[in-house]
């Protein structure tokens, strides 16, 4: 037997109260082993596991993926299309963002102020007409570094909850981006959570755009 410490994230490591959790394993087990195992060893996190995709080493693998030699283990709640719970709070979607959920996810009756910043696909850019935009992310690190973006806000800044959307596929011209939404007691600390969450955004989240204008394509780099 081989206990490994498997990484968690969204609802369920609210729910574990742990960004790892210990899984005691034979040594020969694959991915579908583990998820199984994980709801054996850790029964409050059994009834989310069933959408749950398992990742090795930042990439997903399938249930007959062996686990020998993989240095990082990963169960990545559903992050394109799917939902973590009733309204989750950060999410990679291949569906068009809805601000009312974002603002959903991060009210409540203690805040005063809720602030949101909406990033939608432009005409104009760089000089050049657009045609649309193609957005690609490494979805379960990009899911995971928002989520920690999120937390590292809500830490900083006393009584915020900070929500984070963002699109990927093909988007025409005025088409959303990106959601951002977070609420505090005052509206400062809310604006101030919403700001240093699209910084944040733009800066550390693997998620790449290509930009098709008149006089061709090019990848310009992460963020909207």
């Amino acid at each position: 037997m081989t206990t490994i410490h498997v990484l968690l994230f969204a609802g369920l490591r609210e729910i574990a109260r742990a960004e790892t959790v210990p899984v005691e394993i034979d040594d020969d087990a694959t991915a579908g082993d583990l998820l199984a195992a994980l709801g054996r060893q850790h029964p409050a996190l059994a009834p989310r596991l069933g959408p749950c995709r398992v990742a090795f080493d930042h990439a997903f693998v399938d249930a007959r993926t062996p686990l020998r030699g993989t240095r990082e283990v990963a169960v990545i709640p559903p992050v394109s299309g799917g939902h973590d719970g009733p309204t989750p709070r950060v999410a990679v979607l291949a569906t068009p963002l809805s601000l009312a959920a974002v603002v959903a996810a991060v009210e409540h009756p203690e805040a005063g102020g809720i602030a949101t910043f909406t990033g939608n696909v432009r005409r104009r850019s760089r000089g050049k007409t657009v045609e649309h935009l193609e957005y690609e992310a490494y979805e379960a690190m990009a899911v995971r570094v928002m989520d920690a973006i999120r937390t590292r806000i809500e830490d900083a800044i006393e009584g915020t909850r900070v929500a984070i959307h963002h699109r990927i596929g093909r988007l025409a011209v005025g088409e959303t981006a990106v959601v951002i939404a977070a609420s505090a007691p005052h509206r400062a600390e809310a604006f101030a959570a919403c700001r240093e969450a699209i910084e944040a955004l733009k800066r550390d989240v693997p998620i790449w755009k290509r930009e098709v204008a008149d006089d061709g394509a090019v990848w310009i780099g992460q963020g909207p």
